[in-house]
């Protein structure tokens, strides 16, 4: 289902921009396909690829700012020291795996 926010943001300029909206549709999405330069594509799919990376990238990089935050705060204490590493470590982990959702777009 498209929304208004789509058609706003993402079908309107495309047909401003002199895109070329199909008789065919999105399986996946229902918006009409649309073709420019010679490339047919959804626009709406991409859109939402895009906003979806997007998405990831803001929470990727509000995990890596908690990990430099830690790096730059190392306890003296050897226990506290070992549990301090391991969150770093499982921050890394999901880091990590955020960068291959983000590859997946």
């Amino acid at each position: 289902m498209i929304t208004d926010e789509e058609i706003r943001k993402v079908i309107a300029p495309l047909l401003l921009s002199g895109a070329k909206m199909l008789d065919k549709h999105c399986p996946k999405c229902g918006s009409p396909l649309f073709e420019k330069d010679g490339r047919v594509f959804c626009p709406v799919c991409e859109y939402r690829e895009k906003k979806k990376r997007q998405e990831l990238k803001g929470v990727e990089e509000i995990l890596m700012e908690k990990f430099k935050e830690l790096a730059s705060s190392m306890p003296e204490g050897i226990e506290e020291l070992k549990v301090h590493l391991e969150v770093m470590e499982k921050l890394l982990t999901i880091i990590e795996r955020y960068k291959k959702l983000e590859g997946e777009g």
